[in-house]
């Protein structure tokens, strides 16, 4: 009971929290609260917004993952932002230049994306255990470089080509696409978001039944006593921060291979920065992540209605702010609740002992 209290208490007060605060500056703002969030619940049963959601929360559920593994470890890697957005302009132009079967050429470009990301994510990982570089810092600095050189290699003299307005890689031949799951009008579901769920079952795999997981875990909580079990601290972070790497490089996937099948100067942006927020909120967990990855969606998705009742958009981005500022407070009120009602129990049995 105590361990469900700790894991689902904290999640559930802070999205409560949020959404009060929401209120209050709906109410301040002069509009209805329960009239905005029901217009943003029964926003999900019209048009594609159901479908949205579902491939915006595969997406979330990737970076939030990648972000996750990094925790694991202690290391804040701020870069899946650069990561998954060079992963994404290389693998298009690599998927746009190559001809193979169908099945095939869909994987190459999966793998492309994936070595890619983890080549960018090395760069922060050999400065930290090489110089003591923070991560921080570093991968702040790569998510500049990536944004710039993503920019360079869609320019129409490198591999870009103007196509109306908008300048894009070449598109992917019709053997590198995945298919979807077809919903009529209401959309189609990525047929990589099912790469998501693989990613998670593996993820908890790793980190719950291998000895590289406890390793990792153990290296996160202390490197000195990993370092006296037999474990290299330095090579424990270069290997998370290049799983990192890796699994950041697949956030575009779905969409690339799912969709647009191009990179443009269109392509969504913050979604390696939700993924921090998300993996906060779920506490690293495959199956926490997966619930705050679909509440990110759905304020994402259903919000946009709010235009609709003259309630301004942007309350999303306050309770999602909120969220994540709450989640940290709750999980530490939480603690310490557990923390004293731990101490009471063993005052009562030693006094138990003494009497």
């Amino acid at each position: 009971m105590g361990i469900l209290r700790g894991k689902l208490l904290p999640p559930a007060l802070a999205i409560l929290f949020s959404a009060l605060l929401c209120g209050i500056a709906l109410l301040v703002s002069g509009a209805n609260p329960l009239k905005a969030f029901g217009v943003m619940v029964s926003q999900v049963g019209e048009g594609t917004t159901a479908v949205d959601i579902v491939n915006s929360t595969g997406t979330y559920y990737i970076a939030a993952l990648a972000v996750a593994i990094g925790f694991q470890m202690n290391l804040f890697n701020i870069g899946v932002e650069g990561q998954y957005r060079v992963a994404a302009v290389v693998a298009a132009v690599v998927g746009g230049s190559i001809a193979l079967p169908p099945g095939l050429h869909a994987l190459a470009v999966i793998v492309v994306a994936a070595l890619v990301g983890a080549l960018w994510a090395a760069v922060p990982a050999v400065l930290k255990v090489t110089r003591g570089v923070n991560e921080v810092i570093s991968t702040i600095m790569m998510n500049g470089l990536a944004l710039g050189l993503a920019a360079y290699l869609i320019r129409e003299d490198v591999f870009g080509e103007l196509r109306g307005n908008n300048i894009r890689t070449p598109e992917i031949p019709e053997s590198g696409w995945v298919p979807g799951i077809p919903f009529g009008s209401s959309g189609t579901v990525f047929g990589l978001v099912f790469l998501a769920a693989l990613l998670g079952v593996a993820y908890w795999v790793m980190m719950n039944r291998t000895r590289f997981g406890f390793e990792l875990k153990a290296s996160g909580e202390s490197a000195t006593a990993a370092a006296a079990g037999g474990v290299s601290a330095k090579k424990m972070v270069l290997v998370a921060m290049l799983l990192s790497g890796g699994i950041a490089g697949l956030v575009s996937m779905p969409e690339i291979l799912g969709r647009d099948h191009t990179y443009n100067l269109n392509f969504p942006a913050g979604i390696g920065f939700s993924g921090i927020a998300i993996a906060l909120l779920g506490r690293n967990h495959p199956g926490g992540i997966a619930f705050g990855a679909l509440l990110w969606a759905f304020l994402d998705k259903s919000g946009l209605a709010l235009d609709n009742v003259g309630v301004p958009r942007e309350i999303v981005t306050i309770m999602q702010g909120a969220i994540v500022l709450s989640v940290v407070v709750a999980y530490e009120v939480v603690r310490r609740f557990e923390l004293a009602a731990e101490q009471r129990r063993v005052g009562r049995q030693l006094g138990a002992v003494a009497a």
